[in-house]
């Protein structure tokens, strides 16, 4: 099986609140599977430009937690969301960058284990309207990844 079947094979969508399909690469929501990926930009109007050139990808605007963030379309499925940092963040010299996040069975249980491992908690774990409770944490090493639990 060559490289682009097994992709297309591993994909797998699910459907949102709003019927629309949301990227995941593992239908069955496992644990420990890599399930979401977002960008976080300086310059989201540029990235989403950029990546309209190269792939393009379109973007909808997806309302969550009083606020907006984009996703990015290939035809009709969702390939990964795109936010504008804020202005304390891009202060702070947060650079653009992209997150993959790997579902778990519990995101508190999995942030709380994540600093007993050496690793940190960066952002606890919050609710996004409708579709997970995400967070942050860094590895043993300093690398950045997201937790994902899916809503229920």
């Amino acid at each position: 099986m060559n490289a682009r079947a097994r992709v297309s094979r591993a994909r797998a969508f699910f459907k949102d609140a709003r019927g629309s399909k949301t990227m995941a690469i593992n239908s069955q929501f496992q644990a420990t599977r890599f399930c979401w990926v977002d960008l976080a930009a300086t310059d989201a109007v540029g990235a989403a430009e950029f990546y309209r050139g190269l792939f393009g990808w379109q973007t909808r605007t997806q309302h969550t937690n009083g606020g907006e963030f984009k996703r990015f379309m290939a035809g009709d499925e969702t390939v990964a969301s795109l936010y504008q940092l804020d202005a304390r963040q891009i202060a702070a010299g947060v650079p653009s960058h992209w997150t993959p996040y790997v579902e778990v069975a519990d995101i508190d249980e999995s942030a709380a284990r994540a600093g007993t491992l050496g690793g940190s908690l960066v952002v606890k774990p919050f609710d996004v309207d409708g579709m997970a409770r995400v967070s942050l944490v860094s590895d043993s090493c300093g690398a950045l990844i997201g937790l994902w639990e899916h809503a229920k």
